[in-house]
């Protein structure tokens, strides 16, 4: 099986043999890997004065950065960030990769339309327009949701793109920045519109939150994804507990303690790392991560020993039963 093909297949929670499929939603340690700036923190003020040939190297080297980040890291996935970042661009960058890797990788790109966790400039009116003004809120959470379903469309008509992974962020470590009843009220009814629109047009759908979602997550469920990440254990979050109650409808991703690997010993990865392989991989339908990205200002070296407990201990064995 190509990566695709297994990533594909833990989506679907298809049993699959050998190593458990892997990606991160970024690795921002490209200048330390390879020597390159991430695309996400390059500045691009003069893009529309570039000859077009100057825009074509620019898409064909960000592609090769996310290329040889699959290729050196063993990625199944390569969630793309193209910058700039419209769906014009998206394109471009789709037709490289799959020009240089054919139907090698999985390619996603951010998709979500739901609202966020709001900033701390923002998030006092915000509150106020949910109490004085939900009727308009509701209006604008539902063209955020037909516009996202409009783009996707054209990446239908296109091909070459596998899904999306929706990166609004719900939850403090403490839990859902709305009560679950708000969070019924306000996200819960469009994110089940975008997930099954999404779906209609033939798109795997990956949903992302990072902290405490258990408060919230029957309603994460309700919305039928193909896939829950980061199950944040600085969340609280237990991918053993998820699994138990979940693991029957819906993939898993993630769960290896983001924390530990910037501050914690070199046991405490390891243990993270065994803890989330133990508990994810059982029937199939995982997919091994961090609890959020391999993000700037982590130790490269960190990484590297979470993978080499992945390639000892994260596999199938031949012939796997679900």
């Amino acid at each position: 099986m190509t990566p695709r093909e297994r990533f594909i297949a833990a989506l679907e929670r298809r049993p699959i043999e050998g190593r458990v499929p892997h990606f991160e939603l970024v690795f921002f340690l490209t200048m330390e890997a390879f020597g390159r700036v991430h695309p996400s923190h390059r500045s691009y003020h003069q893009w529309d004065q570039m000859e077009e040939a100057e825009r074509q190297l620019h898409r064909a080297d960000m592609a090769d950065l996310f290329i040889k980040t699959a290729e050196r890291f063993e990625h199944d996935a390569i969630f793309m960030h193209p910058n700039p970042d419209s769906v014009d661009e998206t394109i471009h960058l789709i037709d490289v990769i799959r020009q240089r890797t054919g139907d090698r990788y999985y390619l996603m790109r951010h998709g979500d339309a739901t609202f966020s966790l709001p900033d701390g400039e923002h998030m006092a009116d915000f509150c106020y327009r949910l109490a004085d003004a939900p009727d308009t809120v509701k209006a604008e959470a539902q063209k955020m949701v037909d516009d996202a379903l409009e783009r996707a469309r054209r990446y239908q008509q296109h091909g070459g793109l596998d899904g999306f992974a929706l990166c609004a962020d719900y939850c403090f470590n403490t839990g859902p920045f709305l009560s679950p009843r708000q969070f019924r009220e306000f996200v819960t009814p469009y994110l089940v519109q975008l997930v099954r629109g999404y779906r209609e047009l033939g798109f795997y759908v990956i949903k992302h939150t990072d902290g405490n979602i258990m408060p919230i997550i029957d309603q994460l469920m309700e919305s039928q994804p193909h896939a829950l990440h980061s199950l944040d254990p600085q969340g609280g979050v237990d991918i053993a507990e998820v699994k138990r109650r979940y693991g029957d409808q819906v993939c898993l991703i993630g769960n290896v303690n983001c924390g530990l690997l910037d501050t914690g010993t070199d046991e405490q990865v390891v243990d993270s790392v065994r803890y989330a392989l133990q508990h994810g991989m059982p029937g199939g339908g995982y997919i091994f991560s961090t609890s959020n990205c391999i993000y700037t200002g982590m130790r490269l070296k960190r990484y590297e020993l979470m993978l080499d407990v992945w390639r000892r201990e994260g596999n199938y064995p031949p012939n796997p039963s679900v």
